[in-house]
């Protein structure tokens, strides 16, 4: 058994001690995935005493879902569970600690419109603290706690968001409908874009209320924090709170194929003009973080405009001299984010590795790595008073929030969640296996055992291609690719980190691009035989193939390239014609880089491995799925993909969502969508 999976099992069977007793007589379904308590953001004070976390828990009747936070004195070691900080009811998220720790921040709508509120962390009730016009996209104190920056959607032209609500006003009184257009973006994920930016503003704080914002970042013209997922890493505070470094991408006509973002500073007030501390890399600088005396800023970097796959490397930038450096050139791993320690030396933060997604400490000064909380995923994490937090999941647990001693030592599990949800669940247990892939270069794959796995037998088999399709698939509890709501239902499941994947070195991951289908292809390919081969249990004559995005587009790949492979295939939001993709989806640096140009420069490269030429060789029974709002790939590559099935008098249906985007989210939906696929699968793995 590989290592990282022996370690695995035996932190999994920790976690799961409480359940040991209980009978476990049923697998895991759908339902209990839409319902199952979800923990996030674990947050310290500034003295590392005090533990509040985020946990969302879904009303399937009513189909929504609510986010409270919790509260647990990590001073004491008695066995009292956390407990419930905000009110019942009450829906919220982002928390902080203002800086003495006495009051914890968040963000909320309980008046109507997103604001942000304040509670004592002692305990008592929440007052809101702004009460503006707008809604509150994101906040982040100032580190003395005397202002709050503040990011707000407003058009670009108005000075205050006074007259950003009148203009939409405005609007919604206007009786025309039609919305005018001068450059790309015109509509960005899911959403059609309305003229308006993320713009940053700062307020002073004074006796638990916040003053009048003054738009700070109003000489640059581009959302702060980038959409659709940028978040508060996008800007950060200078110590001495008069100023704030920002990464942005401006909204200029060529936005829609850059991933150049560069890192300004400005100033807290709004006066002056902004500086670039970045603007010799015209590539994706993003997460500025200052260093506690000021001098030197933190950030990462990529260095490949175009590609927004490449990995990001940890910098240091002084300030006075604008000297940079790289941190730990040595190590081939993409960094998510940055996160200091107490003493300044180090920096942590989580990246994928073999499947994984562990927690590092990187000296600063050596450019040191070493890994601090391992096995499965870790989710997110903070780091005060030389305590650690973090949430932390696996193949057969969701998260659950942890502590630790920064420095090392034993880690404490402080929540329980699901417990009752899960105490008759029996999960299928689960292996990481390697093989000898394209060019006999060393690629993984994980399979997980149904749950009701008995030796001698064989069962069929869900193989899941996961998207990105620079990303990865591994020992991580997903809530809409999970592999145990296969495992649930009887299934066998594999699934290939195949070339291109993120996790295993830049060049793996680089090994994608202009090759869609013939690495990954062969890759799969190998993978699925040396599955055979080794796992006796998997009925490779009742198989089917499913993935989404660019698992989707694969789907179709393997229909025209591998069409004996599976018994059937499930095709969700998947590219069908390269071509329309290409002049159809928003993020064209995405589709340029990868096909190595724009279409009407290289026409060849995106037929290369563009499924819609290969539809005369398809023949296995396909479902199609796909939502309305994915302006990613358009529901016409989903819509087309159904026609030549169905013009080929191919066995197909097509479940079509139109309030769903680029994924599958309400919790009706979702389990409408996970009965479709398993019925489809169920059908077409039937023993003859």
């Amino acid at each position: 058994m590989h290592p990282a999976i022996s370690r695995s099992l035996l932190a999994l069977g920790a976690a799961l001690a409480p359940f040991a007793a209980q009978a476990q007589t049923r697998g895991f379904d759908v339902r209990d995935l839409v319902v199952l308590e979800r923990a996030s953001a674990p947050t310290l004070s500034p003295d590392g005493g005090k533990l509040v976390f985020a946990v969302r828990e879904a009303d399937y009747e009513a189909n929504r879902a609510s986010t409270g936070l919790w509260i647990r004195d990590l001073r004491t070691r008695d066995q009292r569970p956390p407990q419930r900080f905000t009110p019942e009811g009450w829906n919220v998220n982002s928390p902080s600690f203002s800086p003495d720790g006495r009051m914890v921040y968040f963000l909320s709508g309980k008046s109507g419109s997103m604001q942000l509120w304040a509670q004592p962390a002692a305990g008592g009730e929440p007052v809101q603290v702004t009460d503006y016009p707008l809604p509150v996209g994101s906040y982040r104190l100032s580190p003395d706690g005397r202002a709050v920056a503040l990011s707000f959607d407003v058009f670009p032209d108005c000075e205050d968001l006074a007259c950003s609500k009148a203009r939409l006003d405005a609007r919604a009184e206007r009786k025309s409908t039609g919305q005018h257009y001068r450059q790309l973006f015109v509509r960005h994920w899911d959403t059609w874009k309305d003229g308006r930016l993320s713009q940053l503003f700062v307020a002073p704080l004074a006796g638990g209320k916040a003053g009048e914002p003054v738009r700070v970042s109003g000489a640059l013209r581009g959302d702060i924090p980038h959409k659709p997922f940028g978040g508060i890493s996008d800007y950060a505070w200078a110590p001495d709170g008069r100023s704030l470094a920002v990464s942005v991408r401006l909204a200029t006509p060529d936005e829609p194929w850059s991933t150049d973002f560069d890192i300004w500073r400005i100033a807290a007030d709004g006066r002056g003009e902004p500086v670039n501390l970045t603007a010799d890399n015209p590539a994706w600088d993003a997460d500025p973080v200052f260093s506690a005396d000021g001098r030197t800023l933190y950030y990462r970097a990529m260095s490949r405009p175009g590609f927004e796959a490449d990995r990001f490397a940890l910098m240091a930038l002084d300030l006075a001299s604008g000297q940079r450096r790289e941190i730990a050139p040595g190590w081939d791993r993409s960094a998510d984010g940055i996160t200091l320690s107490a003493d300044g030396r180090t920096i942590y933060t989580t990246a994928q590795d073999l499947g994984q997604r562990p927690l590092f400490a990187i000296d600063i000064a050596s450019g040191r790595v070493r890994r601090v909380a391992g096995d499965g995923n870790i989710g997110g994490f903070d780091l005060a008073g030389g305590t650690l937090a973090f949430t932390r999941d696996t193949l057969t647990s969701p998260a659950q929030v942890f502590v630790a001693r920064a420095d090392g030592g034993a880690v404490r599990q402080i929540s329980q969640l699901n417990a009752e949800r899960l105490k008759d669940i029996a999960f299928g247990e689960f292996e990481q296996f390697s093989f000898k892939g394209w060019n006999d270069e060393t690629v993984y794959g994980y399979v997980v055992k149904p749950w009701n796995y008995r030796a001698g037998e064989k069962y069929p088999v869900a193989f899941i291609v996961h998207g990105g399709p620079q990303g990865s698939m591994g020992n991580s509890f997903h809530y809409r690719w999970n592999p145990q709501t296969y495992a649930g239902k009887g299934f066998a499941v594999v699934f290939i980190d195949f070339h291109g994947s993120t996790g295993y070195g830049q060049a793996f991951t680089d090994s994608i691009s202009q090759d869609w289908g013939g690495k990954p292809l062969e890759d799969l390919q190998k993978g699925w035989a040396a599955a055979l081969q080794k796992y006796d249990f998997l009925d490779g004559g009742r198989a089917c193939a499913l993935g989404a995005s660019y698992g989707g587009f694969m789907i179709n790949w393997i229909a025209g390239q591998w069409p004996d492979g599976f018994r059937c295939l499930v095709n969700h939001a998947g590219v069908f014609d390269q071509r329309m993709m290409y002049y159809a989806t928003e993020e064209l640096w995405f589709t340029e880089w990868e096909n190595g140009g724009p279409h009407f420069q290289v026409p060849d490269n995106y037929e290369r491995f563009n499924p819609v030429n290969h539809v005369s060789a398809w023949k296995t029974p396909m479902l199609v799925t796909h939502g309305q709002k994915d302006y990613r790939v358009l529901v016409e590559q989903g819509l087309a993909t159904f026609t030549a099935l169905q013009r080929r008098g191919i066995p197909s249906e097509f479940l079509y969502f139109p309030d769903e985007n680029h994924w599958i989210l309400s919790p009706h939906n979702s389990v409408q969508w996970h009965d479709a696929v398993n019925d489809w699968l169920i059908r077409w793995t039937a023993k003859e």
